[in-house]
C-alpha cells in the first residue's frame, strides 16, 4: 500500500494545515509511513516567517533527498506560496503546492487515470506531470518539469477541514485551527501575503469538531489560528470571538480549551473574565507585543501603544494570578535605537511575564520594513535578544518556584522516561510527576521542587 509522510515547519496553523493534509491522503487510501525515509510521498509543510525558516525548508529538501532518493518530494506552504519558482528549482522537488492549493493537495500529487480512478504511484517518476488537467487553471503557474500550484492567495476562502484525531493517536492536545488568514498588514510580516485574508470556521462546525475530539476521548483542546481574535468577523452573521470560546463551554463537554495566541487589541474584558470564571479553560495569556517603544510600534504598524498593551496584561494578572503570561517580543526591528530596545527591556522586566517567544528581525521579501534604512546591524540585535532572553528565564524560574509546595492542575502527556511521567499545567508549565501515569489525563500534583526548568512532583494531591 502506498504510503506518505508530512513534515510541518513553523506555528500551530501550520501544524493544523498538515494534519489535514494527511487526511487527505488517509481518505484516498494511503497510509503514513513512521519517517520520511520510509514514504513514497514526502510533503514538506514550510514556513516563512524568516529568512532561517526558509533555510530550515530548503535543508530538510536535501535531507530529504539524500535519505530517501526515489520518493517524490511535495513542498507546500508559506514559503511554496511565496517563492514557488525558488523552490521548484530545487533538486529532487517534484510539485510545488501552494498554500491557494493546499485544500487540494492530494488530488494534485496523486496520479489519476482517465477515469479518475488514482494510479499505483510507481507510475508517476520524478519531476513528472501527475495529471494534465489543472484543478485551478486561472493564475496557475506552471513549469514544464515541476509544476507549481500557486494562485492569488486573497481569491481564497477556503479553510482547510479541521483533523479529528482518532482515540489511539498518541496525542493528548490536539490543536483546531479555527480562523486563517490575516487583515492586518505590520510592516515587518510576509504573513498576510502567504495566508490570505481572515477567515473563520462555522460556528456550528467548531463545536462539530469539538465535539468529535471529545468523543473520540481528549480532554484537552488548542484552538488557534493566525489571527485569532479576529474570529468570526468575516461571516455572513458576524460574531465575536468570546461567542467562539462561550458556545464551547456550553454545547460541548469538553473539560479544558487552551487559547493560543490573541493580539492585545482582541483581549477585552469580557474574554479576560471569562477566562478567569472558568475552570476549563487553562489559566494562560499569550499576548503578542513586539516591541515596548511607541515610536517602533509605529513604525510597524501596530495598532496599539505601549500603555494600551500595558493596561492589558495588568487587567489579565489581577483577573488571573497564577495564570502563565506570555509574548512574542522582536529585536532589531529597523531604526530601532538603544532608548527604543531600552524602552521593551523596561517593560519586560516591570510586567508579568512567565515567558517570551524573542525574535530578531529578518527582512521579509516584499514587506515594507524590508527597505527601511537604518537596518541594526545583526551583532546587535543578537545581543539584544539574548539579554531579553535572560531577563524572561529569571522571571520564569521566579514563577515556576512560587509554586513549591502547591498543587497544580496537569494533563499527563504520552511521554515516560522510566522514572517520570512528563505533564503539562493547566498555567502552561512543564511538569515531571514521579510513577508511570495514563496519558490523557487530568490530575492534581503536590509540588516539590523545580529543576531544569521543571516542576517535579513525587505524588499526587487529593
Amino acid at each position: 500500500m502506498a504510503s506518505f509522510y508530512v513534515e510541518n515547519f513553523g506555528c500551530r496553523a501550520t501544524q493544523a494545515d498538515g494534519a489535514a493534509v494527511e487526511r487527505q491522503f488517509q481518505d484516498r487510501g494511503l497510509v503514513r509511513a513512521d519517517h520520511a525515509s520510509e514514504a513514497e510521498v514526502v510533503v514538506l509543510n514550510t514556513c516563512t516567517v524568516t529568512a532561517a525558516a526558509d533555510r530550515d525548508a530548503r535543508a530538510a529538501i536535501r535531507r530529504v533527498r539524500r535519505e530517501n532518493p526515489g520518493c517524490q518530494i511535495v513542498v507546500t506552504g508559506c514559503y511554496a506560496q511565496r517563492a514557488p519558482e525558488e523552490i521548484a528549482a530545487l533538486p529532487g522537488v517534484s510539485q510545488v503546492v501552494g498554500n491557494s492549493h493546499k485544500h487540494q493537495l492530494a488530488d494534485i500529487v496523486l496520479p489519476k487515470s482517465e477515469s479518475g480512478t488514482f494510479l499505483p504511484l510507481s507510475s508517476l517518476s520524478i519531476g513528472q506531470r501527475p495529471f494534465s488537467a489543472c484543478p485551478e487553471p486561472n493564475g496557475e503557474r506552471t513549469n514544464d518539469q515541476r509544476p507549481i500550484h500557486v494562485s492569488d492567495i486573497f481569491a481564497h476562502t477556503e479553510l482547510l477541514a479541521a483533523p479529528v484525531f482518532d482515540a489511539a493517536n498518541e496525542r493528548t492536545r490536539p490543536n483546531l485551527k479555527v480562523q486563517d488568514g490575516c487583515d492586518n498588514r505590520c510592516s515587518f510580516c510576509v504573513i498576510p501575503s502567504v495566508r490570505g485574508q481572515s477567515r473563520s470556521l462555522q460556528l456550528r462546525q467548531v463545536l462539530t469538531e469539538v465535539n468529535a475530539l471529545v468523543t473520540a476521548g481528549y480532554r484537552e483542546v488548542v484552538i488557534s489560528g493566525i489571527n485569532l481574535g479576529r474570529w468570526g468577523r468575516d461571516l455572513a452573521e458576524p460574531a465575536r470571538f468570546e461567542e467562539l470560546v462561550r458556545a464551547v463551554l456550553e454545547e460541548t463537554g469538553l473539560e479544558k480549551l487552551r487559547i493560543s495566541s490573541v493580539e492585545p487589541m482582541d483581549w477585552s474584558d469580557e474574554l479576560i473574565q471569562l477566562i478567569a470564571d472558568s475552570p476549563r479553560i487553562a489559566s494562560h495569556a499569550h499576548v503578542p507585543m513586539q516591541s515596548g517603544s511607541d515610536r517602533v510600534l509605529r513604525a510597524m504598524h501596530r495598532k496599539y501603544r505601549p500603555w494600551h498593551y500595558r493596561e492589558k496584561i495588568e487587567k489579565i494578572r489581577a483577573a488571573m494570578p497564577a495564570a502563565a503570561i506570555g509574548a512574542d517580543v522582536m529585536v532589531g526591528f529597523p531604526g530601532e535605537t538603544e532608548d527604543d530596545f531600552e524602552a521593551t527591556r523596561r517593560m519586560v522586566e516591570e510586567l508579568p511575564f512567565t515567558y517570551l517567544h524573542v525574535f530578531t528581525y529578518s527582512p521579509r521579501p516584499g514587506t515594507p520594513a524590508a527597505t527601511m534604512r537604518n537596518q541594526v546591524p545583526v551583532n546587535v540585535a543578537r545581543e539584544r535578544n539574548q539579554i531579553l532572553r535572560d531577563l524572561v528565564a529569571r522571571k520564569k524560574l521566579a514563577f515556576m518556584k512560587s509554586f513549591v509546595g502547591k498543587p497544580v492542575e496537569a494533563i499527563s502527556l504520552n511521554v515516560f522516561d522510566g522514572t517520570h511521567t512528563e505533564c503539562l499545567t493547566d498555567n502552561y508549565l512543564p511538569l515531571r510527576l514521579q510513577g508511570h501515569h495514563q496519558a490523557n489525563r487530568w490530575s492534581r500534583s503536590l509540588v516539590d521542587d523545580v529543576q531544569a526548568g521543571t516542576l517535579r512532583a513525587t505524588r499526587q494531591s487529593t
